[in-house]
């Protein structure tokens, strides 16, 4: 099988590359995502599962709920407008174009800024309703410097499309080392000074990633104007494209928002718990899902426009393979070393044995998902590259209610647990969706064949298990840090993992070898 080499695709050598930028990608991921983990392990340290953390958090999720989605949206539907004026017409267009968008966006988000700056202490009360006291005055005042920055973040999404569409992808990586290094520095700040001054430190980061962006865009060709006149024609032409994004990728905050939303009602430290957990889950899928996007998503688009049905198909189901073969190890590891990986990263400091095993219940049960969240991200890929985004937006919106029903069904008996489990339920109704409307719709069948599913989900029990059994057996007999049994644990497991795959014949793992392979596959 060499579905990444066939004649309906890419030629080799154009293979090879993607495949060299999406491994270079993915290792400036891997450090962004780390240097990510040290400012929130210095949070940890510092301020723990305190109420100071459930204020930060919640007034950092309220304005993502609220507008974030909308400006992602419009920052995702510009590009391919943006590509039909320079193409059409000339760069000089594409810069009107692109500062029209920008215009308006930072109208909405001063509007935006306004709610936040008037209407805090109301915001808070109707959106995290459990708190009370020093908690909800908190998210109040930070609330009015967080609605501030989507000024800054929409224009800054647009920015970094408008460099993405140039064929620039790895300085807006290296921007975001930027934003955490100087979220660490304030978070150190007010530690000993001012919890207050979190948010400021939020706010410069933001100015200075626009400030960064910028730059990086006028020296790809962009030129800002004024454009006096009309914006109807602009409104008419991106609308259309963003909503359906917008609600279909807005779903994800609203499962962590209503996650939140309940949290805010339990025992203090349970928002700040679901958080941990959920960026410990994030890193694994944001690793994966890039590469896999990067490599194979637009060869399923461009074989779609050229009408090569059978190599979307292929494409698709390589995608979904190599996603399977990539979160499942990961999500049964995530299960079994739960409170060992919450304890190295986070146990130090303020984050205490407690705070531990608050998040570790949470961790724990978002990884039960990692698998199906992979997948969707994977699949609703597909359906963009075949011009469908209103069925991803029907079948998220499914999902959501989903995840709300489970929620109110599991809070009281298994409180913040409970709330992480019933966001993998609607991840996985979410799959289910996607997997049978593009057999039902678009005729493809993107599980290349069951027996091949279960020999790679064979194999992730296995080696993660017999990882573990080797784990718990040198714990018994020998005394070492907690990093190096893990990592010696891991190391169990991805050898038995790959000589298992590579006898039961699991042909995408050929594939993963020619991608970090530097001789060309010809």
């Amino acid at each position: 099988m060499d579905n990444l080499q066939t004649e309906n695709n890419l030629p080799s050598q154009a293979v090879q590359t993607a495949a060299k930028t999406a491994i270079l990608m993915a290792v400036l991921l891997l450090c962004s995502k780390l240097l990510g983990f040290v400012r929130e392990m210095v949070m940890a340290a510092f301020f723990g599962t305190s109420y100071i953390t459930d204020a930060f958090v919640m007034a950092q999720a309220i304005p993502n709920m609220l507008f974030f989605g909308i400006f992602g949206a419009v920052a995702t539907a510009y590009i391919p407008l943006l590509s039909d004026c320079v193409e059409k017409d000339s760069q000089g267009k594409g810069n009107s174009f692109t500062s029209r968008v920008i215009n308006i966006l930072l109208v909405l988000s001063a509007l935006s800024s306004l709610v936040g700056l008037f209407f805090s202490d109301q915001l808070t009360a109707f959106m995290a309703k459990g708190f009370t006291g020093e908690a909800a005055i908190l998210t109040s005042r930070y609330l009015k410097i967080t609605f501030t920055y989507t000024i800054f973040s929409s224009t800054a999404g647009v920015l970094e499309s408008y460099l993405q569409y140039k064929g620039t992808f790895i300085p807006q990586i290296l921007i975001g080392y930027t934003q955490s290094a100087i979220l660490i520095v304030t978070i150190v700040a007010a530690a000993h000074t001012d919890c207050y001054f979190l948010v400021y430190g939020l706010l410069l980061a933001y100015i200075v990633r626009l400030l960064l962006m910028y730059v990086m865009a006028k020296r790809s060709g962009y030129k800002y104007f004024l454009c006096r006149g009309s914006y109807g024609k602009v409104f008419k032409e991106i609308m259309p494209l963003a909503i359906p994004v917008f609600i279909g990728h807005t779903t994800a905050q609203i499962n962590m928002f209503v996650d939140k939303y309940l949290a805010s009602g339990l025992v203090t430290g349970s928002v700040s718990a679901l958080n941990y957990g959920n960026l410990l889950n994030s890193m694994i899928m944001t690793l994966s899902t890039s590469v896999l996007n990067t490599i194979i998503y637009p060869k399923i688009a461009k074989a779609n426009a050229s009408d090569k049905h059978d190599s979307v198909v292929a494409l698709s189901q390589t995608g979904v393979s190599l996603s399977v073969l990539i979160a499942l190890p990961f999500s049964i590891g995530a299960v079994l070393y739960s409170n060992e990986i919450v304890q190295i990263v986070f146990e130090r400091g303020a984050f205490d044995a407690a705070a531990t095993e608050l998040t570790t219940g949470t961790y724990r049960f978002y990884s039960v998902g990692m698998t199906f969240m992979a997948l969707n991200t994977f699949l609703t890929s597909v359906y963009y590259s075949l011009k469908d985004t209103r069925r991803p937006m029907y079948f998220a919106i499914i999902s959501v209610a989903v995840n709300i029903a489970v929620n109110l069904m599991l809070v009281e008996s298994m409180q913040h647990k409970g709330l992480a489990l019933a966001t993998s339920c609607a991840a996985f109704v979410n799959s289910l969706l996607l997997y049978f409307g593009l057999r039902q719709f678009h005729e493809i069948d993107v599980v290349p064949g069951w027996g091949k599913m279960a020999k790679i989900a064979l194999a992730s029990v296995v080696s993660v298990g017999a990882s573990y059994l080797f784990y718990r057996g040198l714990v018994a007999v020998i005394w070492m840090p907690r990093m190096v049994y893990l990592g010696l644990a891991v190391c169990v497991a991805i050898g038995i993992y790959l000589a298992f795959l590579k006898a039961v014949k699991v042909e995408e793992l050929e594939i993963l070898k020619s991608i970090t392979s530097r001789r060309s596959s010809e």
